[in-house]
């Protein structure tokens, strides 16, 4: 007959263990006590910043960690980045608020196996770690069509990317082209394909239309 602590070893080696990271400390607590009620997974790290989501992994080495886009110090995909360094076959679940197609594209190019959005349902999140932790992959239906636009559509170049973010912070053609030691006309030329890839008309539409997708952040 197996000792209570050796039942209580088996089942820790049973459940699949978690490492979540999310800088909000209410939604932290709240994933926390939601896996705690599962009798197949427990949680052996949590972090509250990308820096320490990295740290805290290479310590536990869990089988799925599940964080958020958007951290101090080290960002979402900066995390997924450096872990999956260590380990290609790391399993990473996003779990954010950020929906653009750019976002998800940054998060699974970095290797993140799921991505899934803050109001997803319990039981689907639940569903969703099963999944990752069996290696597959889990995006929703309306995520996965938004990765496929982005995948198949005209990307921003990182100079575009540069001009657009100084044109979200009001800055004139000419102030754009000192900053970046370009001619006004070579500013122009990028202000025209900012707008043809983001098929907009105006700058305030490109800002907004590129926040929303993620190319950039207020």
């Amino acid at each position: 007959m197996k000792s209570a602590a050796t039942k209580k070893d088996t089942k820790q080696k049973e459940c699949i263990r978690i490492l979540i990271a999310d800088d909000h400390s209410v939604v932290r607590e709240g994933l926390v006590s939601l896996v705690k009620r599962k009798s197949d997974m427990t949680v052996v790290g949590e972090a509250s910043n990308g820096r320490e989501a990295v740290d805290l992994w290479k310590e536990n080495r869990p089988d799925v960690t599940l964080l958020d886009l958007r951290m101090p110090e080290l960002d979402g995909v900066g995390a997924i980045t450096q872990i999956r360094e260590i380990d290609p076959n790391a399993h990473i679940v996003v779990l954010t608020t950020f929906d653009g197609d750019e976002d998800i594209y940054r998060a699974i190019k970095a290797g993140a196996k799921g991505y899934l959005l803050k109001d997803t349902a319990r039981e689907a999140l639940m569903e969703c770690i099963r999944k990752v932790n069996a290696g597959e992959t889990c995006i929703p239906p309306t995520l996965a069509a938004k990765l496929a636009e982005r995948v198949s559509g005209e990307a921003l170049s990182a100079r575009e990317i540069e001009v657009l973010q100084r044109i979200a912070a009001g800055k004139s053609n000419k102030e754009i082209g000192a900053e970046l030691f370009i001619s006004e006309g070579t500013v122009k030329t990028h202000v025209k394909s900012i707008f043809s890839k983001l098929h907009v008309v105006s700058r305030t539409e490109a800002v907004a239309t590129a926040t929303r997708r993620g190319l950039i952040q207020l």
